[in-house]
């Protein structure tokens, strides 16, 4: 829910700023995925099969690998101890398939190891997504009706969706870290491989580093309205 309420060439250029930087974000994760996704790993193993064979190398048998719709819509499931690939990645035996999986198994590994950052995380989705359901329409309404705490009530839960992001980024660094580790370990790639792998998860991490520096720029957009309305 944009809010272009009262804005200036200040405000503009962050918008324009934040536009840039995930347009650049997006392109640079595409070309990196579309270049690794044609590229065939030697032992031609699936990605399912690379997903089971670094869960079991890992004890974690219980945790179950499924396919999703979607694309890139791969994610792991804590609750149902569920590692879910995207139909291009379950049954892909590239580079790109390779790591993707590899990366989501991180996830559960990192679950395995009660890996701080991801509890915490887990702990703030019931309230990052109350904030991002309610927080414009408080903001919303304490601009029109020219409540300014109330609009600074809205900026503060807006504020946990960028708490989350900040949390989010060594959570998806280190499950990369760790799904390098297991493709080497594991004898699932080859040296030359685990350069491209590297390239490819690296892209994909920028994606969060993006959006992490458009919320920021977002939630100033909307300190600087606020401010403005209550210069009046």
């Amino acid at each position: 829910m944009p809010i272009y309420y009262g804005l200036d060439l200040t405000g503009w250029i962050l918008i324009v700023i934040a536009s840039i930087i995930t347009i650049v974000a997006d392109c640079y994760v595409n070309k990196s995925y579309g270049k690794y996704k044609r590229i065939k790993t030697k032992n031609e193993l699936t990605g399912v099969e690379v997903a089971r064979k670094i869960l079991d190398a890992n004890g974690l048998e219980d945790v179950h690998v499924v396919e999703t719709k979607g694309v890139l819509s791969d994610h792991y499931d804590p609750g149902r101890k569920v590692v879910r690939l995207s139909k291009e990645i379950f049954h892909g035996t590239t580079i790109a398939a390779a790591s993707v999986a590899a990366h989501e198994v991180g996830h559960a590994i990192q679950d395995q190891d009660n890996y701080i950052m991801i509890r915490i995380r887990g702990m703030l989705v019931p309230f990052v997504n109350f904030g991002s359901k309610f927080g414009y329409i408080v903001l919303f309404i304490g601009l029109i009706f020219g409540y300014i705490n109330l609009a600074w009530g809205g900026i503060a839960l807006l504020l946990l969706i960028l708490v989350f992001q900040l949390v989010t980024l060594p959570v998806e660094f280190d499950a990369s870290n760790r799904a390098l580790v297991q493709l080497e370990k594991q004898d699932i790639l080859l040296k030359d491989e685990i350069q491209g792998s590297k390239k490819m998860l690296k892209a994909a991490a920028y994606t969060y580093v993006a959006g992490l520096a458009n919320t920021i720029l977002q939630i100033l957009r909307l300190v600087l309205i606020v401010l403005d309305q209550d210069d009046r």
